[in-house]
């Protein structure tokens, strides 16, 4: 029998598995290190060393603020992003931010690994893992993340090691503060700052619970989560933000329940150029900037970059003035504009908007003015368009937005028109110029151009420059009273008067009409100022001589060219409102001459002042003669063609026409020097306002001298411009936060000039019109 074959009981051997499943967890272990290692060396990408996580290159808006901290506006090109620190955020902003996008940011130090375990485990189904500071360190230095899975690994390790380092260079406040600064909320709102103001009028400290919560919402994917396209998917991710909170323990139940019942209460606020408050000032602005760029360098001798450098103007607007300055031209404009639409219909005119040309003289003013034009340039100078092209151009139907009065606000309608029929259109608006300044220390308050800076860019405040009519007479009146001492009670006789021939180098004798034609006994200075009576005017200036006049106004800041021949009495000359209000300023500041002052300071990006305003003042009037001609003005707005303001006259205004005249009656009852104008068949309407700390000039006319009313009634400054004045001090003495004076004037010392009038004024023999009635305040023939 065969013997049975022995068997044997043998035991794996793991020892080749156990080693090589250390090896693998080793050599994973360190390939991670080697991974980590080679990043942070640069090997897969430049990274971001110590001076440059210090100081994180981001564009930064510039910031124009008001005098009383208000944002008016900024200079940006693609980035409007202003920073804010930590505590300038308020703390439902905060939570808000933690309990969304990582609880436990203050637990960690740049990567939570409670949250990547879970990520991994899950494979990003239970939510991501990105802290906050991994979250900024993607904003601040490598952006969005690729689609190929290799480089988006790479990509994650940069980034862990970025956010360690930001928490090892930065605090946890400073982290979320930057957070918050870097973000892109749309809409042109960069930043938190720009967000709040943006979407809800405010500063990001004034914020609520449920804007907090909204602006928190945008985080996961502001592109998706745009409140202006997707309100109702804002709104619902806004209440996940807000059940978070409560999750947490940062809002109670009550609180989140009541809050996603709510709207979003959106407050759509643009940042952009050409909208939101001060336009025509920030374009002023503009051009001053960059010249002061041109003339002061970096240290280093480079130039200041005024979209990204985040510098932050200072200036003299008072963003409450400057409201209601732009409500004031607002209501009157469009009322004005809706009767100068009634009167001008193509039915009554057929040359409309243009009064006293012919259709051949018309055409040629728009050819003019299409050469002249924007779209010209471009075709020309961009496109290489020839002559032919482009004429041809302005005959083809296109499709437009332009400006429209609607119901009193300023709006758009889209539209087909042919680009000349577009500049007619246009040419029919009335344009209008305005700016308020603070006579003592020159600070200009408030700066409207126009009605519309998106449409209409020209500034009427210091580019244009218009006929003054009447509103020089003051200078005239100063110089005789300053060269030959007269009283505003001395009277001159209200007779025709004439200027012989080559006296002052007129070829032909200079004989002014009084308006009406009407003459007669004689007048006190004061009250031919107050009745604008043209031949008095010429009077005085015949005997303190043209050039006598205009060396007093060169020295109170007039720099436009005025010729030396009489018929400047009467106002001829061409001059900004700009000029006229620093000029008029020196009757306020008993005498001396302020410039007029728009920036105070200028500093960079952290807070190291750049430049600070010198004021530039001149003596240029005794304080004598410059209170005696407030005096001389102050009978203007008692008894001449601005009583209206005293609401004087009211009896004599139609009901169509108060309809017109904004604010009517005005009823102010403390002292008010000011002077009315009127051009040559109403092309210009102007008026100029004082009170003892506030100067204010209005300009209101046509782009074109042949754009005006038919008659004096609309046409005149009493009609025009004389309302947005009234309307605008009504508002501003509303506002009790402001302090514009209702005093009297400073009376100076030992006056030894007699301005008090009242016994002359009764015995004076008037034959001026009332107010309200189809008489000019003043006419320059």
């Amino acid at each position: 029998m065969a013997k049975a074959k022995k068997q044997t009981n043998t035991v794996p051997d793991f020892t080749k598995y156990v080693r090589l499943f250390w090896i693998a967890f080793l050599g994973g272990i360190l390939s991670i290190v080697l991974i980590f290692l080679l990043a942070s060396w640069g090997v897969f990408g430049e990274m971001p060393d110590h001076t440059v996580l210090e100081n994180p290159k981001t564009n930064l808006a510039t910031e124009i603020l008001s005098t009383d901290g208000k944002t008016l506006g900024k200079f940006y090109f693609n980035d409007n992003r202003t920073p804010v620190g930590y505590n300038e955020l308020p703390p439902y902003l905060v939570n808000a931010l933690m309990a969304t996008e990582d609880a436990r940011f203050k637990d960690h130090s740049g990567i939570d690994a409670k949250g990547t375990l879970r990520a991994i485990l899950t494979l990003g189904s239970g939510g991501g893992a990105s802290t906050i500071s991994q979250q900024l360190a993607k904003q601040l230095f490598h952006g969005e993340g690729s689609k190929n899975i290799v480089e988006r690994v790479l990509q994650k390790v940069k980034e862990w090691i970025i956010a360690i380092r930001l928490e090892r260079q930065y605090t946890k406040e400073e982290i979320i503060a930057q957070y918050f600064n870097i973000y892109d909320f749309l809409n042109n709102a960069d930043g938190i700052r720009s967000a709040s103001s943006i979407y809800f009028d405010k500063e990001p400290k004034e914020l609520d619970v449920k804007e907090s919560a909204m602006l928190v919402g945008m985080f996961k994917n502001s592109s998706l989560f745009n409140p202006r396209r997707r309100p109702e998917m804002v709104s619902d991710r806004r209440n996940v933000v807000l059940a978070q909170m409560y999750k947490y323990g940062y809002i109670n139940e009550s609180l989140k329940d009541s809050l996603q019942k709510t709207d979003l209460d959106l407050k759509y606020t643009p940042q952009s150029h050409r909208d939101g408050i001060a336009t025509y000032f920030r374009g002023y602005l503009d051009g001053f900037m960059k010249d002061w760029i041109k003339e002061n360098p970096k240290p280093d001798g480079t130039k200041y970059d005024l979209y990204n450098d985040g510098l932050t103007i200072y200036t003299t607007i008072d963003s409450r003035m400057q409201k209601h300055a732009e409500d004031a031209v607002e209501q009157h404009m469009s009322r004005l504009q809706a009767e100068f639409f009634k009167q001008n219909s193509p039915e009554r005119n057929p040359t409309a908007p243009f009064l006293d040309l012919n259709k051949d003289e018309v055409s040629s003013l728009l050819r003019r003015s299409m050469k002249q034009s924007e779209r010209w340039r471009h075709l020309k100078y961009d496109l290489k368009k020839s002559d032919k092209e482009i004429e041809e151009s302005f005959d083809k139907p296109a499709e437009m937005s332009v400006f429209a009065w609607k119901e009193g606000k300023p709006s758009e309608i889209d539209t087909i028109m042919k680009p000349m029929d577009s500049m007619r259109y246009y040419k029919s608006f009335l344009r209008t110029g305005m700016m308020s300044m603070d006579p003592q220390t020159g600070h200009v308050k408030a700066w409207v151009g126009g009605m519309n800076y998106r449409h209409f860019q020209y500034d009427m405040v210091k580019q244009g420059k218009r006929q003054i009519g009447s509103t020089f007479k003051p200078f005239v009146y100063t110089a005789a009273m300053d060269q030959l001492h007269l009283s505003p009670c001395d009277e001159l006789p209200d007779t025709p008067f004439c200027i012989e021939a080559n006296k002052y180098g007129n070829p032909e004798a200079w004989c002014p009409k009084n308006s009406g034609g009407e003459y007669g006994g004689t007048r006190s200075l004061k009250n031919a100022l107050a009745n604008s009576v043209n031949t008095i005017t010429a009077q005085l200036i015949d005997k303190v001589g043209p050039q006598t006049v205009i060396d007093l106004v060169k020295k109170l800041g007039i720099d436009s060219e005025i010729p030396a021949v009489p018929s400047i009495a009467l106002g001829t000359p061409d001059i900004s409102v700009y000029e006229m209000v620093g000029a008029y300023s020196s009757f306020a500041n008993q005498g001396v001459y302020t410039k007029p002052v728009m920036v105070t300071t200028i500093a960079d990006k952290n807070g190291t002042i750049l430049y600070q305003f010198k004021p530039e003042t001149r003596d240029v009037l005794s304080a004598e003669t410059a209170y005696v001609t407030v005096k001389l003005m102050e009978g203007v707005t008692q008894s001449g063609s601005g009583a209206r303001l005293r609401g004087k006259g009211r009896d004599a205004y139609r009901a169509d026409y108060r309809k017109v005249i904004t604010g009517y009656p005005y009823e102010l009852t403390n002292p008010i020097a000011g002077k009315t104008g009127t051009t040559q068949n109403q092309s210009d309407g102007w008026f100029m306002g004082m009170v003892p700390n506030l100067v204010t000039g209005v300009w209101v006319g046509g782009e074109d001298r042949a754009v005006h009313f038919p008659n004096i009634t609309y046409g005149q400054g009493a009609a025009m411009a004389l309302p947005i004045w009234g309307v605008y001090m009504k508002s501003c003495y509303a506002d009790k936060n402001l302090d514009i004076s209702t005093g009297a004037f400073e009376k100076p010392k030992n006056l030894s000039i007699n301005v008090d009038c009242s016994q002359t004024d009764d015995d004076d023999n008037s034959n001026s019109s009332q107010p309200g009635q189809d008489m000019p305040d003043d006419l320059n023939f």
